[in-house]
């Protein structure tokens, strides 16, 4: 049957037919299978379901086309792969383009590189190595992703340097899912998480926090201000509690309700300084004690499992800050120790592939003992740091001479911390008629513990999230007055740190899990790329094509031995 099927006049039809339907079937059908061991090519479980969720076409534009180093070809093609997936799983509700930057946009002769630029997105002056010596060139690493009238911008490189970094490299591709996915959560989301902003503890509402509220708290989130020392307790609906720099002391009914707020599921970020030390008044008299704020707000961390001490940090690894070294009104910029750079080890969702984290007379903090809860340390100091106790004298007078390093030997001293479990309440054993009685007229049950598993940031300054003004213009949080806009000036992660902190807090998608993937960069050796080019090109050309030509050989002479009469 089928010998007369490939001998009859129908059998390319036939066979063109049969293709068809395989490709159609493998159309419909179809899976692949992730060999990596990190899983790279896999999409989590909330990833799937948000792209699964898309009701609207989303168009993505990457500006990662051009002649760009090796590292960062592999960045775009790791975008292209990871596009392609969210493609599959989003049932073609997804369209992608790759751009190059000096392209000018349709129907106007504005480069895209412009208007990033004027948007506030600047390109990495990237410094690469070739066989003539180094390269300069300006690279764009985002994205744009419309949706309806909306648009949100991706940076998919979060680089410290202009040198090429590949360990920063592997971090950008291990978050490519979680960058794309969040900002098509973002996007694509109806109404807003609603975040609370304390007020009534000295916390500031001036020109310090226009980039905390303008370009991060209204753009993400709907913001309300609370006022703890009102008589009302702190709303259900207030998915995160804000806390910035306190200096007016807690007291024990303003206590209550953020513990009760805690306890009714209720998320806390805190931003404190234990110690008042500010640059105003360092401005003013080249001098300045630090002492304690008695912000009456230590018992309640310390019942949570944290404790900010009364100290100062001080790390070799710091910011710049200008001097009259020699008296004459020559100013130079020196380090300045009091104002020192934190990092992190990249352990958690929240700092995996953040920057330095600039921060102003730092306090150090410690974890204690609270049962059932797990302690996530997400900012430290360097591995050249020390503290001083209180009261601490600050002088501008001490960068006349260079630090001693010998005295900098602690390492990775803890500033912020990320609590989580079910917390005891601090009034469990101690709340009074008054508090009862308050409680009641509001019909709020007391509650000695969490009802679910909760979290709490804590962070031991203030100024991490405020910003300076530089000529009547606010910069952003965590710049440096001193050298924006001049060659010392260095893209802080501040912004990123409380953004991230934030989003995990809230967590509305789940899309945390998209954040644990790692990456493990497997460089090759330039100098054995080198010594055994030839030897590899010849395996992989010279010898495919040998052996088919032997083949060929052989074939021929078989043919020609059992035909020849």
């Amino acid at each position: 049957m089928i010998k007369k099927l490939v001998y009859s006049k129908f059998w390319l039809p036939i066979i063109v037919l049969f293709l068809v339907l395989i490709n159609w079937v493998a159309s419909i059908i179809h899976t692949r299978l992730d060999l990596t061991s990190e899983k790279r090519f896999t999409l989590s479980s909330p990833t799937k379901k948000l792209l699964q969720k898309i009701d609207d076409p989303i168009t993505i534009d990457v500006f990662l086309k051009g002649n760009y180093p090796s590292g960062f070809r592999q960045l775009s093609a790791s975008t292209n792969d990871m596009l392609k997936e969210f493609k599959e799983i989003a049932t073609n509700k997804i369209r992608y383009n790759f751009i190059n930057a000096e392209d000018v946009l349709p129907e106007t002769d504005v480069k895209y590189a412009d208007t990033l630029t004027a948007m506030g997105f600047y390109p990495i002056n990237l410094t690469s190595q070739v066989k003539e010596g180094q390269q300069q060139q300006f690279v764009y690493p985002f994205a744009w992703v419309h949706y309806k009238d909306k648009i949100e911008i991706i940076e998919l490189y979060k680089g410290k340097s202009p040198i090429i970094n590949f360990t920063e490299l592997a971090s950008a591709e291990a978050l490519l899912e979680y960058q794309f996915a969040n900002a098509i959560s973002k996007i694509t989301q109806t109404e807003k998480p609603i975040i609370g902003y304390a007020i009534g503890n000295g916390e500031p509402v001036n020109y310090t926090t226009y980039d905390l509220i303008e370009n991060v708290l209204n753009k993400d989130y709907k913001l309300f201000t609370f006022s703890l020392d009102s008589p009302k307790f702190i709303p259900n609906a207030f998915k995160v509690m804000v806390i910035v720099k306190p200096t007016i002391k807690f007291t024990d009914e303003e206590k209550l309700k953020l513990d009760q707020y805690v306890m009714n599921g209720g998320k806390l970020i805190l931003f404190a300084d234990r110690l008042n030390a500010e640059m105003d008044s360092l401005q003013i008299k080249n001098e300045v004690i630090a002492f304690d704020r008695d912000l009456q707000i230590n018992d309640m961390l310390f019942n949570y499992g944290a404790r900010i001490n009364a100290n100062l940090l001080m790390d070799l690894q710091c910011d710049y800050l200008p001097f009259d070294v020699n008296g004459n009104g020559q100013f130079e910029m020196l380090p300045w120790n009091y104002f020192p750079v934190m990092e992190s080890k990249a352990n958690h969702p929240i700092n995996k592939g953040l920057g330095f984290v600039a921060g102003r007379f730092t306090n150090t903090l410690d974890t204690v003992e609270a049962e059932g809860i797990n302690k996530t340390i997400l900012l430290s100091s360097s591995s050249n740091a020390r503290t001083i106790g209180s009261p601490a004298i600050i002088s501008g007078k001490e960068n006349v001479n260079a630090p001693e390093d010998a005295k900098y030997k602690m390492h990775n001293l803890a500033t912020a911390v990320l609590l989580e479990g079910k917390f005891k309440s601090l009034f469990a054993n101690r709340l009074s008629i008054s508090m009862k009685a308050n409680l009641d007229s509001f019909g709020i049950p007391f509650l000695p513990q969490c009802v679910q598993n909760n979290k709490i940031i804590v962070v031991s300054d203030g100024d991490i999230v405020l910003n300076a003004m530089v000529k009547a213009n606010p910069i952003p949080m965590g710049a440096n007055q001193y050298t924006y806009g001049t060659q010392k000036e260095f893209p802080f992660a501040n912004k990123i740190f409380l953004q991230n902190c934030l989003e995990y807090l809230i967590n509305k998608n789940g899309l945390s899990d998209a954040k644990v993937k790692d990456y493990t960069p497997r460089l090759l050796d330039n100098n054995k790329v080198e010594e055994q080019k030839t030897v590899w090109q010849v395996i992989t050309i010279v010898f495919p094509i040998s052996i088919v030509l032997l083949f060929a050989i052989v074939f021929q002479w078989l043919r020609k031995r059992k035909y020849t009469i």
